[in-house]
């Protein structure tokens, strides 16, 4: 737990190699029609954009949470093809901060690391999720995004 502007913060870091170039994997990441192939949360966007992802051009998605479907708000705060996307993202109440890093292993293997960035809490109507479920739900989301990425990209290259 470290602090960040004054606030808790919880930061998990993952990583996978990925047998798949750099570019196959970052179009995995920025086209929304492969993006809503191999996520399962993100069901479509709310509206389409003729340029996904662009630095400070908010993005919005249609997102399964559980049983629920709720938007996903994703601002990209910076965008470095094709290598670095690094995104601010709310459901509800949850804000965390998500850089994803691609770095070429060799000309077909990429090590694919996700980072998130989260308050310590998530504050609910008269209740708070503590840190060790929102550590706990981080830690499954990005280890599921990493699994999925991977089987996507090695599996339709």
């Amino acid at each position: 737990m470290k602090h960040t502007q004054g606030r808790l913060v919880i930061t998990i870091t993952m990583a996978n190699v990925i047998d798949a170039g750099n570019r196959r994997i970052w179009r995995a990441l920025t086209k929304p029609e492969e993006l809503v192939g191999w996520d399962e949360h993100i069901l479509a966007p709310v509206e389409e954009r003729a340029c996904y992802p662009v630095a400070g051009t908010p993005m919005r998605w249609r997102y399964r949470l559980g049983s629920v479907q709720v938007v996903l708000c994703e601002k990209p705060l910076e965008v470095v093809a094709p290598s670095r996307l690094r995104s601010e993202l709310q459901i509800g109440s949850l804000r965390y901060e998500q850089t994803i890093s691609l770095r070429a292993e060799s000309e077909s293997r990429t090590r694919v690391s996700m980072r998130e960035v989260a308050e310590n809490s998530i504050p609910l109507i008269g209740d708070e999720v503590n840190r060790f479920a929102v550590r706990t739900m981080m830690s499954e989301r990005i280890d599921e995004a990493l699994q999925a990425l991977r089987a996507w990209c090695e599996n339709d290259p």
